[in-house]
């Protein structure tokens, strides 16, 4: 395979090598006319530059790393969607880790994204291991935490949605309804948005009078196949609740399953609220009701303010939220 260097572009443009090194690595102007036959010989040449000379030279690769808890969940597709969008209308690439919740691989995947001399990082995984956020806090890195808890760290920010306004929506809609038996599909304890959700639908609902019994919460692993065994167990004792607030659209996807498995029909006989608002939900017989995340905002919102403290050295905001709103759809009775 031919290599082209500099001097084969030099030659062919009839100029120095260091005016084609300046134009390559915009490191000083070149007049117009000159400008033009160094770009058309390196268009002619098929010169591409050195990536990782350049990244030595400058300290900057314009590469963002993502560790991510699988790109399988519609959720986090989309996050990453609104990620690399702005990655590339910036001129950065994005390098996507799946560490599924697991430390080990956390931490072999920033290590490993380190050694690629990343410029940034973002970070959303269901847990975060102590471990692995300990680790992060000694990286001289800027980082964007997602679906996390605060972090005292100052180059470490924290982008959400308002989970606890979230569940509050989903709750006083159910009770406007005239729905007040609710059971909680949530998620496992230490997951940081299933705390906050269970805090504010717990809120609304005691704000309203209703002390919900201990068997109408069911932890979840925040899958649709979670959602399903969740919703077995709550059918299992009767009275059945009149309705069901699941902490996201995958885990009422695999109630509303298991539902109708049991002969019941949503929502004349169970209604059923998620959380998220994934591309699926709208397509679901019946249509689910939820909570709408600002999902590629989201993304967007972590890339965004990252590039800018890269790029302008702007310091990153400790915590950024942004907030959710109902979407009315077919899966809660009309009272």
């Amino acid at each position: 395979m031919l290599v082209i260097r500099l001097k084969d572009v030099a030659r062919q443009a009839g100029v120095s090598i260091t005016t084609v090194s300046h134009v390559v690595n915009d490191t000083r102007r070149v007049a117009p006319a000159t400008l033009e036959r160094v770009q058309r010989a390196i268009s002619q040449l098929g010169y591409r530059p050195d990536s990782v000379a350049r990244t030595l030279k400058s300290n900057r690769s314009h590469t963002i790393g993502m560790i991510v808890t699988t790109t399988n969940n519609p959720f986090f597709s989309a996050i990453i969607r609104g990620v690399e969008d702005h990655c590339f209308a910036n001129g950065y690439s994005l390098v996507l880790c799946n560490a599924d919740d697991v430390e080990e691989k956390q931490l072999t995947y920033l290590n490993t994204l380190l050694d690629r001399r990343i410029d940034g990082l973002i970070v959303m995984t269901s847990r975060n291991a102590p471990g692995f956020l300990e680790a992060l806090k000694h990286q001289n890195l800027p980082t964007i935490l997602m679906d996390a808890e605060p972090s005292s760290s100052p180059d470490i920010a924290v982008v959400n949605d308002d989970s606890r306004l979230g569940a509050r929506l989903a709750i006083d809609h159910l009770l406007s309804q005239g729905l007040e038996d609710i059971a909680l599909l949530t998620g496992p304890e230490d997951h940081p948005r299933s705390r906050e959700r269970l805090a504010g639908a717990l809120a609304a609902l005691k704000s309203a009078g209703i002390d919900i019994p201990a068997q109408r919460i069911v932890t979840t692993n925040l899958l649709a196949d979670g959602g399903f065994e969740a919703m077995r167990r709550l059918l299992e004792h009767r009275p059945y609740p009149q309705a069901v607030f699941a902490f996201n659209d995958l885990v009422a996807i695999g109630a509303i399953r298991a539902t109708h498995e049991e002969g019941m029909r949503v929502p004349d006989d169970l209604s059923v609220i998620g959380y998220d608002d994934i591309e699926l939900a709208r397509y679901l017989n019946p249509a689910l009701t939820t909570i709408h995340q600002p999902i590629y905002e989201l993304g967007a919102t972590a890339i965004t303010q990252l590039i800018e403290r890269l790029e302008h050295g702007r310091p990153l905001e400790p915590t950024l939220s942004l907030a959710p709103r109902l979407v009315i759809r077919e899966s809660v009775l009309n009272g």
